[in-house]
């Protein structure tokens, strides 16, 4: 834990109360990391949860197909919503978005719907928070396109939705070069490890990238999954070749971390295959750019050596249904045979002849690490004419064991469970 946290009161909400308001600053992390007021009186947004907007959601869940026992509901009406995590003691929600916002939802009377949608932490200016992941002790991050924040005790002062307590862990300009911020592939994601490191995937600009900037995309982690101690210290690369990852997860029966990856566009309808990964090991190269994806090579590195020991997927999925965030299944709401797989979020592809995904694949991991069937969980935001009423991006466990499914285009998070 670092030192920030250890000066963290217990009744860290009356502290914030007791400190005297101070002038404004030009960075208002600054003046949260002292636990001291910004003077922000513009009230969060909220989001309302009822009228045509939540009607017409749900009635769009009517179209979802879901094995038999299984059923949806609209969960939140939450704008953009892309990456959550759900708070280890409280179940609140927390929701990033490409954009400047990050929501707090809260289902305060355990009605399984959500109540209140309220922007968190409106006092912070955020860029592409994208990323949202908790440590066991409760600790939220937050991780933008070019810096990494960290919320002490955000399930509690995220109340007011305007001054939390904060802290920087990756300073701005300083997650990766500036000269790489990019509209593509710049929404970044996270966990904590079983090691209690930060992992953040960090994807790299192009579609294929320049062989002349290879060697500093990689240097600096870009095309790879980087690992960090959680106060931003002793920072490294734990996974090489990895074209954009939105998604990635640790196996809780042996820490192993598995992530999926989107692979090269413009090589055809049915390839290259999108993928699901299984790293066993700090330092592995999984490919990119000499692949595509799976063992397809990509044209512009077809005449250039991989790497020795390239890893390929565990799992290939279907070309561009553009597979992102991914969990494993801790529950016992679910019947046994989803116990300890994979859910994953397939957001659908954008420049597909006939475009695909825009479902819920569910990957079966046994006890030895190796998998079994890849198979659709939940589908139908995909209309046969080929038009999305919803694309999925992320899929999060609630503390009974109903899986949330959070959708951007939409603006949306679904709640999935099962009675027999």
């Amino acid at each position: 834990m670092n030192a920030f946290l250890k000066r963290v009161p217990l009744a860290v909400s009356a502290a914030l109360a007791m400190f005297s308001a101070a002038q404004a600053a030009q960075d208002n992390v600054q003046t949260l990391s002292s636990l001291k007021t910004t003077r922000n009186s513009k009230p969060a947004q909220t989001v309302p949860q009822t009228g045509a907007r939540a009607d017409a959601l749900r009635e769009n869940l009517r179209a979802i197909k879901l094995p038999p026992g299984f059923r949806i509901e609209l969960y939140a009406v939450v704008p953009e919503a892309r990456a959550m995590a759900v708070a280890p003691s409280t179940g609140v929600v927390f929701v990033g978005t490409r954009g400047d916002r990050v929501w707090r939802v809260t289902d305060r009377t355990r009605r399984r719907v959500a109540d209140e949608v309220v922007q968190f932490a409106s006092s912070v200016a955020f860029k592409v928070p994208n990323a949202v992941c908790f440590s066991p002790d409760g600790v939220l991050y937050v991780v933008e396109q070019n810096r990494v924040l960290a919320f002490p005790a955000a399930q509690y002062l995220g109340e007011g939705g305007r001054d939390v307590a904060a802290n920087v862990v990756v300073p701005q300009g300083k997650l990766i070069p500036t000269q790489f911020e990019s509209l593509s592939h710049g929404a970044h994601y996270c966990r904590v490890g079983p090691d209690q490191k930060l992992y953040i995937a960090l994807g790299q600009p192009w579609n294929v990238p320049p062989k002349y900037k290879l060697a500093e995309l990689d240097r600096n982690g870009l095309a790879g999954i980087i690992r960090l101690d959680r106060n931003g210290k002793n920072r490294e690369v734990f996974s090489h070749g990895v074209r954009n990852s939105v998604g990635l997860d640790f196996n809780p029966k042996d820490k192993t971390l598995w992530f999926t990856d989107n692979q090269v566009d413009g090589m055809g309808d049915d390839i290259p295959p999108g993928e699901l990964n299984h790293a066993t090991r700090a330092g592995a190269n999984y490919g990119f750019p000499w692949y595509g994806g799976g063992k397809v090579r990509t044209q512009e590195y077809r005449n250039e050596t991989p790497p020795a020991g390239v890893v390929f997927p565990a799992v290939e999925y279907a070309a561009h249904a553009a597979d992102l965030g991914m969990s494993f299944y801790t529950g016992t709401m679910f019947p046994q045979k989803y116990r300890g797989g994979i859910f994953d979020a397939e957001h659908g592809s954008w420049n597909r002849t006939k475009p695909i995904g825009a479902r819920v694949m569910f990957t079966a991991v046994k006890d030895d690490g190796s998998v079994g069937e890849t198979e659709v969980f939940a589908e139908g935001w995909l209309t046969p004419t080929g038009e999305y009423t919803g694309r999925p991006v992320d899929v999060q466990q609630l503390q009974d064991g109903s899986l949330l499914v959070s959708d951007d285009y939409a603006g949306a998070v679904y709640r999935i469970s099962y009675a027999k």
